[in-house]
This record gives structure tokens, C-alpha cells and sequence, in this order.
């Protein structure tokens, strides 16, 4: 097996390619040095006042992410909005308050758990993140992971989940199914703000959520 990966990555040399972006399915590459993890002051340290991309243009704060530190449940979005753009947090809008009320409803509070995004800066007109500054954000968003080590991720729609998981599958075939992800266990749905144009979709949600707090309750998590 590990002479047919030797003649793989040969091949891949031999093609010009130097690093591969796509990981293993259900499995978290190392984000670093796979030496002791990074502290979240450490990792946004090194984000800094972010020009990897265009997006650094046209932002007015970089939401790097909010919460408990070692948290046991973590959350990832797609980006910043609007009114996260402008205040730095994360999930302040509507979208973020319905958040909060979803954290709550699973007996929790959201200074409890961490919240983060895909990408750390809020795209023109709320438009879907471009692959050119999904690819840059990315490794932030796992050393975070790295950092915090929580014991579920619940990644918030379509764009969350396929960044996470490596797939194209879209989120309504992903959602609702927990998912091996390095030391963790992954489990998408739907994103706050698809409940608010489609409230009728909060019953899959709700659905979803009993299967996370019932898991944290067999994991023995915020006993």
C-alpha cells in the first residue's frame, strides 16, 4: 500500500503539483506542523490583518471567531455577514440571534460553545465564498478546530459542510449524519439564515440538534 502511495505522489511531482488541497473524507488534515496545537491567540496572531485575498479590499473587520476556548461543541458557518462585518463577531444578525435560540434549546449557552466561519471576512453582497478564498481561509479554520479539539462540530449549510468534508454533495444529502472528522465527529445542517426564508425547515433542524445534544450526553460533554 504504501509503495502504490510512493508511485502516486511520484506521479504527482512529475505533473508539477506540489500539495494537494482535497483531504481524505472524514479525516482532518493536520493544519500545522502536527506538533502541539496552537492557541487561538497564536492562530490569529498569525492571520493578522489579512491581504491573502481579494476579499480584504472590501471588508471592514475580520471575524476570526468567538467562544469558549476548549469548547465541546463548535459551530462553523459559511462567512460574515453584513452586521458581522461591521461589529467583527460572528453570528450577530438575525441569522445569529435564531442561532443563539438554537444553542439554548439544546440546554446550553452560546458562551458554552465556539463559532466560526469558513472565511474570516464577509464577501460583497453576501455572495458564496469563491474557492480562490475558501483555499485560503481553510487552514485557519482547522488549526482552530486543532486548538479547541471539540468533540462535535455542527457545520452550518452547504458550504461549511463541503469545505469540511471534501465533498460536492449537496447539504440535504449530507445533514443530519454524523461524520468521522480526525478526533471528532462532524455533523451538518442546515445554516441559520436558509430557517429564516424557509421557516418550514426548522423541524429538521430541531431534529438534527436532539441527535448532537443526545451524543454530547453519551460523550459525557457539559455534565
Amino acid at each position: 500500500m504504501f509503495k502504490e502511495i510512493e508511485q502516486q505522489l511520484s506521479f504527482y511531482l512529475e505533473l508539477g503539483v506540489t500539495h494537494l488541497n482535497v483531504p481524505l473524507q472524514g479525516a482532518a488534515p493536520c493544519a500545522g506542523t502536527c506538533g502541539p496545537a496552537a492557541t487561538l491567540e497564536e492562530i490569529r496572531h498569525e492571520l493578522g490583518d489579512c491581504s491573502r485575498c481579494k476579499l480584504c479590499h472590501t471588508r471592514t473587520h475580520i471575524v476570526f471567531g468567538e467562544g469558549n476556548p476548549k469548547a465541546e461543541l463548535m459551530f462553523v458557518g459559511e462567512a460574515p455577514g453584513a452586521d458581522e462585518d461591521a461589529q467583527g463577531l460572528p453570528f450577530v444578525g438575525r441569522a445569529g440571534q435564531l442561532l443563539t435560540r438554537i444553542i439554548e434549546a439544546i440546554d446550553l449557552k452560546r458562551e458554552q460553545v465556539y463559532i466560526a466561519n469558513v472565511l474570516k471576512c464577509r464577501p460583497p453582497n453576501n455572495r458564496d465564498p469563491a474557492p480562490d478564498e475558501i483555499e485560503m481561509c481553510r487552514p485557519f479554520l482547522l488549526k482552530q478546530i486543532e486548538s479547541i479539539g471539540p468533540k462535535i462540530i455542527v457545520a452550518l449549510g452547504k458550504h461549511a459542510a463541503q469545505t469540511l468534508l471534501g465533498t460536492p454533495r449537496p447539504i440535504s444529502s449530507l445533514r443530519g449524519k454524523f461524520t468521522p472528522f480526525g478526533n471528532q465527529l462532524l455533523l451538518p445542517t442546515f445554516h441559520p439564515s436558509y430557517l429564516l426564508r424557509n421557516p418550514s425547515a426548522k423541524r429538521e433542524v430541531w431534529e438534527d440538534m436532539k441527535k448532537v445534544r443526545d451524543k454530547l450526553k453519551e460523550l459525557g460533554c457539559y455534565s
